[in-house]
């Protein structure tokens, strides 16, 4: 009998070998310390607190109204057909991308969509390429292609804001048959600029060219779930827009989880080529991965009023970049007063990237901070601040870049954060 990790194997190979969430393992120890008592600032949650940030209120009747019209039987496979045309003229009327209803794939939120770009792209064994830090890239290609040794990553750079190159991803095109990438970024809320969105654009229809029409082509896949979410002067790009060329090779993942605060709602859509849409309906289909049918019928009743809609776009908006912004402030201001952290000014999402360089530091009775989790267990202990390090998205155990989001934060505390945050820094040496 095969065994893993010594043991004897219990279940499939794959599930025994499957990694868990690195974020899961910190939320069990925050959520201890908040059990006793703690006061913890916690900005480990990609989420947003309803209380602080609570779903559009026509989209809440909407829902209501659905569930007492008794929308609660199955919806069709492919999604309700009012929210696939809702979903073709929200993207064409604000992003420019023409996708007929029938290019549209509708499942339960964004998650599902991932999971079946991936089954429907791959052959057993082919590898997927993806920048690191990056969100659940390595664990989609383990569920989907039975190993993690499948994935091909490329570690990005503060310099670059952790937004891959083309000239990182160009050498390792050759090798897989799907490349996973998200702008505005989970977990660091940057985004692609044009130039370089083109040049990785320019370097997938040049290998897709070298490979012609008898082996199957490289696929894009495009996760753009907060690309309602930019701030200033920031400018969401896509590859369609940018290079038509890439239409047949390129697929959408979106949603209204982040765009609406709806995590919980569960409705997001996959736009692409019809042959690949076609058969990710049918793996999901088998699935039963569908939103609920009533939620469908609410979201494109909302949908429906776009005015309505960019109304919230531009609420939503400002309370994101408002915390974003005034905690960017206060790590510069901590920088400039000679800490070792430092900050990537917001450009989108609900993430914050923040530095805590701390490795090497001695706290007051003497313990040397000598790792990463060294690093965030301090802060969580000293500071009562949670983070994600950004090894919890791919990058190197070693690195000193964190996660943090705001979809729980309420500003008022702000100031109060960064005084323990201080303090907390004070006392290193």
């Amino acid at each position: 009998m095969s065994t893993i990790t010594g043991k004897a194997q219990q279940a499939a190979e794959m599930a025994e070998s499957l990694i868990g969430s690195e974020i899961i393992k910190l939320a069990g120890e925050i959520n201890e310390k908040i059990k006793n008592g703690e006061r913890i600032y916690n900005f480990t949650i990609g989420d947003f607190n309803p209380k602080i940030f609570p779903i559009p209120t026509e989209l809440k009747a909407a829902i209501v109204d659905a569930y007492t019209n008794d929308e609660t039987n199955y919806p069709a496979a492919d999604g309700v057909l009012e929210l696939r045309k809702a979903v073709s003229n929200l993207i064409e009327q604000r992003q420019g991308l023409k996708y007929d209803a029938s290019e549209v794939l509708i499942a339960g939120g964004a998650r599902p969509v991932i999971y079946a770009i991936y089954r429907t792209v791959l052959n057993p064994g082919e590898k997927v390429l993806f920048p690191v830090p990056s969100w659940n890239n390595n664990h989609y290609t383990h569920l989907t292609t039975g190993a993690y040794s499948n994935q091909i990553f490329i570690e990005t750079t503060p310099e670059n804001n952790f937004m891959p190159t083309a000239e990182e991803l160009q050498p390792h095109l050759s090798e897989v048959g799907l490349v996973a990438l998200c702008s505005p970024l989970n977990p660091t809320g940057t985004v692609f600029s044009k130039e370089g969105l083109l040049a990785i654009c320019d370097a997938i229809l040049q290998e897709n060219k070298r490979r012609g029409t008898h082996q199957k082509p490289l696929y894009l896949m495009y996760d753009q779930i907060y690309w309602a979410l930019t701030f200033g002067e920031t400018k969401h790009y896509d590859p369609v827009s940018l290079r038509p060329e890439m239409r047949p090779y390129t697929i959408f993942v979106d949603g209204i989880s982040k765009s609406l605060a709806a995590t919980g709602v569960r409705v997001g859509w996959a736009m692409g080529p019809k042959p690949i849409v076609d058969k990710m309906k049918s793996i999901l289909s088998h699935v039963g991965a569908w939103a609920p049918k009533a939620e469908q019928v609410a979201t494109a009743n909302y949908l429906s009023n776009l005015d309505q809609y960019d109304g919230f776009i531009d609420h939503i908006r400002a309370e994101v970049s408002t915390r974003l912004t005034k905690i960017h402030a206060g790590f510069q201001q901590l920088r400039a007063k000679g800490y070792a952290v430092n900050s990537i000014a917001p450009q989108a999402a609900i993430y914050l990237t923040i530095q805590l360089a701390l490795h090497g530091k001695k706290t007051t009775d003497g313990k040397v901070l000598n790792t990463t989790k060294d690093v965030t267990r301090y802060i969580l202990d000293e500071a009562k601040m949670a983070v994600v390090p950004f090894y919890a998205f791919g990058a190197s155990d070693d690195s000193s870049w964190y996660r943090l989001s705001v979809g729980t934060c309420k500003v008022e505390e702000i100031d109060a954060l960064m005084n323990n945050l201080e303090r907390a820094l004070s006392k290193l040496s």
